[in-house]
């Protein structure tokens, strides 16, 4: 079975590992203040703050900015599921808007009308590797005098207009396995916010800034050495392997040219990384993924149930009425896509989509 991800990790994450175990130092150390420093500068902002994943960055981002009981956040329900969960670990709520039908990113036209007196932050997913409308959202925020946090933690590496995901407000990255760049587990918050990445510091090293002085309530959210030497190496294969990603992203995109589907759109003045290639497949979505796996394609689905429908969001009662959501999730694929991915591979990914697709006369649309 062709995997739908597989991590680019060898000898040089080995060596770079077996290095801090020698060392002696293998929590949080010198690697991962070195890291901290590459990724700031990679993303052209003052601070990063290393944290054990990406679901700890969104929960300490959000009760850094003080965040709390009876304030809303506004955000989309086409994501995994820690965008939400990491909004309700403070008792704020999140309130849903509706994602744009050709990129599934938040639709900045709807914002406006989401917001309320309650509502603190912004928080628009760089979903699959493509940054959102971040002119609009961020001119939105500053007229309503709220914060922004970019959930990228699948957008390593994405830009908007020349900029970096994670440099218009208050970014968050994930370095799990499967993600463009990875520690195994880990993540980044990253924000020119002086104040806000002391806080971040404190919050994550159990509220300590010298040892055993606890200046604040804080919790171990600590990565060690051992995840930031990986993603050292990650770091300085990333751009490489961005490409990569484009030119197998770009060889399926002719490949299914002239089929009945959609394919990732890439609006001008942005770059898209990949972390998914995503097809639109129309209402016999499950059939062809069905067709597709049994050609041996490891195929999938992401998100197939959006958060908004989820039992334990119903059961908050936060409801949300979100056609373009729910179509995304009842007409899309993920296809495989990782930087070792064979030319073989691929052109076996391809012919399966292409005898599913055909299959089955008249599904899905281009428009």
């Amino acid at each position: 079975m062709i995997p739908i991800a597989r991590p680019d990790l060898g000898q040089e994450e080995i060596d770079a590992v077996a290095d801090v175990i020698r060392s002696g130092i293998v929590a949080q150390g010198p690697k991962v203040k070195a890291l901290e420093a590459a990724w700031a500068e990679y993303c052209g902002v003052r601070h990063t703050i290393a944290m054990a994943n990406g679901t700890l960055g969104l929960m300490a981002t959000f009760a850094c900015l003080g965040i709390g009981p009876g304030d809303e956040v506004i955000t989309v329900a086409h994501t995994f599921a820690a965008t939400a969960n990491a909004i309700l670990s403070t008792g704020a709520v999140p309130v849903f808007v509706d994602i744009e039908p050709d990129t599934y990113l938040i639709d900045a036209k709807r914002i406006e009308a989401a917001i309320t007196p309650r509502t603190r932050a912004i928080v628009p997913v760089h979903l699959f590797g493509l940054v959102a409308d971040m002119d609009m959202i961020r001119a939105i925020a500053d007229r309503h005098g709220l914060e922004v946090v970019e959930d990228a933690c699948q957008a390593h590496g994405a830009t908007f207009r020349g900029r970096k995901a994670g440099s218009f407000g208050h970014g968050t990255f994930s370095l799990y396995a499967t993600k463009n760049m990875t520690t195994g587990e880990g993540g980044f918050v990253t924000t020119n916010d002086d104040a806000l990445a002391d806080r971040l510091r404190l919050h994550r090293n159990q509220g300590m800034r010298a040892r055993y002085q606890f200046e604040a309530l804080g919790y171990n959210y600590r990565m060690t050495d051992l995840n930031a030497a990986i993603g050292l190496v990650q770091l300085a294969k990333l751009d490489r392997n961005t490409a990569r990603r484009q030119a197998i992203a770009a060889r399926y995109d002719e490949a299914f040219a002239e089929l009945p589907l959609r394919t990732p759109v890439v609006p001008d003045g942005r770059t898209h990384v990949y972390h998914q290639y995503t097809i639109e497949v129309g209402p016999e979505r499950d059939q062809v993924i069905e067709a597709i796996k049994a050609a041996g394609v490891g195929a999938d689905i992401y998100y197939p149930i959006p958060v908004h429908r989820q039992a334990y969001i119903q059961e908050r009662g936060l409801h949300a009425d979100l056609p373009v959501t729910d179509r995304a999730a009842a007409q899309t694929i993920a296809l495989p896509m990782y930087v070792s991915m064979t030319e073989e591979e691929q052109a076996t990914v391809i012919e399966a989509v292409r005898a599913a697709v055909s299959a089955r006369a008249g599904v899905g649309a281009r428009a």
